[in-house]
């Protein structure tokens, strides 16, 4: 069973008691980015230090889809069921083509080239959402060739599917994990150096406005505000000191999920949408929840 501290409002709703964490790969080093195919029926995650994009099938194992992976960190999906590749000691945002090719996407900000791109999400209409710290540049195993610092910002950015590319905000020290409300009105970002969710107001146009603290994590644990997602009812989990902390769309504090390893990302999954798959610094877990995640890539309702 797994093992969870309950807020006011509880969690059991979304976590039960019954609920059982069950590791489904171990031995690697700093795992990131687990995103569910629903046409595949697998899970895609980064093993960062590794270099190594793995597809983990619940019916094989997991076997290395991408090596080297320029020590990508954030996944995603695209509409087509591409893999988009938050590229973070490439210093770009790429796509997976069938052909092995790697096409990329974003290397630049009005000519300056890009820091390390650390998550990154796809929106309904297309959009490419990531974050853009300088984190990789002076992380040993992580970086490239390239370690200078272009740009003066670390922010979170938006590429239109013509290729138009707007910095949304870049008042971070540290912009992390990103997702968006169900209704894709509100994005919420993690900035991992203050420990924080920030959140935004998403207009018509696809900018952010009103800008605010939406939670302040707490706890001595080893984690860190890094990646993040929301399920169905818009509750948001973030990973933070402990595990996994649950928050309602009001920001109030549901509970934490105790993850027995240093808790990097995470992502909903299987035909139900109903499992969580964790990734730690060492492995990937998976965890049934009462509530389902967001369906993504080829698997999302239009409109």
């Amino acid at each position: 069973m797994v093992r969870s501290d309950v807020g006011e409002d509880g969690l059991l709703r979304i976590c039960p008691d019954s609920a059982e964490l069950l590791p489904i790969a171990d031995g690697l080093k700093l795992c990131e980015g687990p995103v569910w195919h629903a046409a595949q029926g697998c899970l895609y995650f980064s093993e960062i230090v590794g270099d190594t994009i793995w597809r983990w099938d619940p019916k094989v194992g997991r076997s290395p889809h991408i090596r080297p992976s320029g020590h990508a960190n954030g996944l995603a999906l695209d509409g087509q069921g591409s893999l988009i590749v938050a590229g973070w000691s490439e210093r770009c945002v790429w796509r997976a083509e069938a052909g092995g090719e790697r096409a990329v996407l974003v290397d630049n900000h009005l000519g300056v080239p890009l820091n390390t791109p650390n998550d990154v999400i796809v929106a309904g209409d297309g959009s490419i959402l990531f974050t853009d710290p300088d984190s990789a540049l002076h992380t040993p195993g992580m970086a490239g060739a390239d370690v200078q610092r272009y740009l003066e910002v670390a922010g979170v950015y938006r590429r239109r599917p013509d290729g138009e590319l707007t910095l949304l905000d870049s008042d971070f020290e540290s912009p992390n994990g990103l997702c968006l409300s169900p209704d894709e009105s509100v994005l919420y970002v993690d900035d991992t150096s203050l420990g924080l969710v920030r959140a935004f107001d998403v207009d018509r146009d696809g900018g952010v406005g009103n800008s605010r603290v939406f939670h302040r994590l707490r706890g001595e644990e080893p984690g860190a505000a890094d990646g993040m997602k929301v399920d169905q009812e818009g509750n948001l989990y973030t990973t933070g000191p402990g595990g996994i902390h649950v928050l309602a769309p009001d920001g109030r504090w549901l509970g934490r999920i105790r993850i027995p390893d240093r808790t990097t990302n995470l992502g909903f999954g299987d035909a139900d949408w109903r499992t969580l798959y964790i990734t730690t610094w060492s492995g990937v877990f998976q965890l049934r929840l009462g509530i389902p995640g967001l369906p993504i890539g080829s698997a999302r309702v239009p409109g």
